[in-house]
This record gives structure tokens, C-alpha cells and sequence, in this order.
């Protein structure tokens, strides 16, 4: 009886260690997620896990000096591996978690470009097709910018490369700051950026790459230091509209370089919009 009752004991203590060692994982998903519904579903768990114990507790309390019966074990048993089952669970819940963040940062590492931390070419490559796919499938407007940084060998050669890699960090959030959220803003080379505009008109393409160039124009990309003073760029901005001739994205980037060409060759700081004539 007494090695019944130890064991009856040692499964109530070890059980209800195991169950609050369960807590612990969930705490660790919660901290990565952020406020919503999700996040609150996993309070609510957390919630009822601490109910159960409690609960257990309480039975515990009231059932501690009585003498064993066969039933006496169920609750123990149910307890003991029930609070297993807890752990595996959260433990389970938290590495298939950080799986998918390790997954999903390589992913945006994999279509991210590492300096500007603005998509790269491939990742644009791959999402032009898909909007000029989309936009003829659906007769809907699409355009697309070249935007080249003036005189950045300038910049270079003046100030130094690493200055020239602040200068387009400072660029790439700028233009994210100022398209839409469904805008795709890539790095296609060197300075040049790239923006995929869908659901846009020529007319408003051109709209937005004044604004463009003119909030780009007034910005201070890099602050004054002691070892140089405040730099500025300007930008040239070639655009294109996506057309019914336009069928594939070699020929739409090439109507997009055409007219930054032009903008570049008429003065630089200027926006082109490519015309067929």
C-alpha cells in the first residue's frame, strides 16, 4: 500500500511539473506573434491548460489522505499523461513555429536585395510576367517605372562607396515610403530601381513619378558629418503603360528604358513617359 501510494504521489508531482513546464513553449509563441486573433486563441489554451490544473489540484487536495482504491489511480494516470501529451504538444507547436519563420526569412532573403532591402531582380523579373499576365487577362491598366540616381559615380567617386550604398538605402525607403502597398519597388542593377505599378494609368503614372522626383529632389539622403557634408541626388524616371502589342516583359522594360534614356539625355531630373510615336 505504501509503494502504492508513493507511486500515486510521485505521478501527482512529476504530472503537475510537466504541466506547468507546458506553459513555457506557449509563452514563447505568444511573444512572436502579434496582437490578434491568433495570439488570443493561444491566451485562451494557456487559460484552460492552468484551469485543468487547478482543478486537479483541487482534487488532489481533497483526495490526499483518503485511502487508495483502485479508482484512486485513474485521475493520476489521466493527469500524468495528460500533461505529456501538453508538452509534446506546445514543444510541437513552437519548433513547427520557428520552422516556418526560418522558412519564410529565407524566402524574403531569397527575393530580398541585401543592401537596399527592397525585392531584387529576380523576384521582379518573376512579378512582372506575372502583372503583365494579369493586366491582359483583365483589360486592366499597368505601368511601369525605370528610375536611375544622377550622377551616382559622382557620388562614389567624391564621397566613397560606402556613402554610395547609404545614398541607395536612403533611396529605397524613400520610393517604398511613397508607392502604394501593392506597388513592387525592385532593385534591377547598380541605381537603378524599378517599380511595378498595377491598376495604373499612364496618366497617373506620371503623377506619381513627378511626385517621385520631386520628394526625392528636396531629400536629404544622407545627413552631414564631420567627414562630409549633406547629400543629395536627383533622379531620372522613365515610364512605360502597359499596351496590347506589349506581350512579353522584354518589350515592356525596353519602352521603360527607352523613355529614361530620353529623360537622361534631355537634362537628367526628369520624368518620360514612352510614347509609340
Amino acid at each position: 500500500m505504501f509503494i502504492l501510494n508513493l507511486l500515486k504521489n510521485w505521478m501527482i508531482i512529476i504530472g503537475a511539473i510537466i504541466m506547468i513546464i507546458s506553459l513555457y513553449p506557449m509563452q514563447q509563441i505568444k511573444k512572436k506573434l502579434p496582437e490578434g486573433p491568433l495570439r488570443s486563441k493561444w491566451d485562451l489554451l494557456s487559460i484552460l491548460i492552468l484551469f485543468f490544473f487547478a482543478g486537479y489540484i483541487v482534487f488532489v487536495v481533497a483526495q490526499w489522505n483518503r485511502n487508495l482504491t483502485a479508482s484512486d489511480f485513474i485521475v493520476p494516470f489521466i493527469f500524468f499523461f495528460g500533461a505529456i501529451f501538453a508538452l509534446l504538444t506546445s514543444s510541437l507547436a513552437v519548433q513547427t513555429a520557428m520552422d516556418i519563420l526560418r522558412i519564410n526569412k529565407l524566402e524574403q532573403d531569397n527575393i530580398t536585395d541585401p543592401l537596399m532591402e527592397i525585392n531584387n531582380r529576380r523576384h521582379f523579373d518573376m512579378r512582372l510576367i506575372e502583372e503583365i499576365s494579369r493586366a491582359h487577362r483583365y483589360n486592366s491598366p499597368l505601368a511601369l517605372f525605370m528610375v536611375d540616381v544622377d550622377h551616382f559615380k559622382k557620388i562614389n567617386d567624391t564621397f566613397g562607396h560606402d556613402i554610395g550604398d547609404d545614398v541607395l538605402v536612403a533611396l529605397g525607403r524613400l520610393i517604398q515610403d511613397q508607392v502604394r502597398r501593392n506597388d513592387i519597388v525592385a532593385r534591377y542593377g547598380g541605381e537603378e530601381i524599378t517599380i511595378i505599378a498595377p491598376e495604373t494609368t499612364i496618366e497617373v503614372a506620371r503623377t506619381l513619378g513627378e511626385r517621385l522626383r520631386s520628394t526625392i529632389e528636396d531629400a536629404v539622403l544622407v545627413k552631414k558629418t564631420n567627414s562630409h557634408p549633406a547629400i543629395k541626388a536627383t533622379v531620372s524616371i522613365g515610364i512605360a503603360g502597359l499596351t496590347k502589342n506589349i506581350v512579353s516583359m522584354k518589350d515592356f522594360i525596353q519602352k521603360a528604358d527607352v523613355a529614361l534614356y530620353e529623360a537622361k539625355s534631355n537634362g537628367r531630373n526628369k520624368v518620360v513617359v514612352f510614347e509609340e510615336s
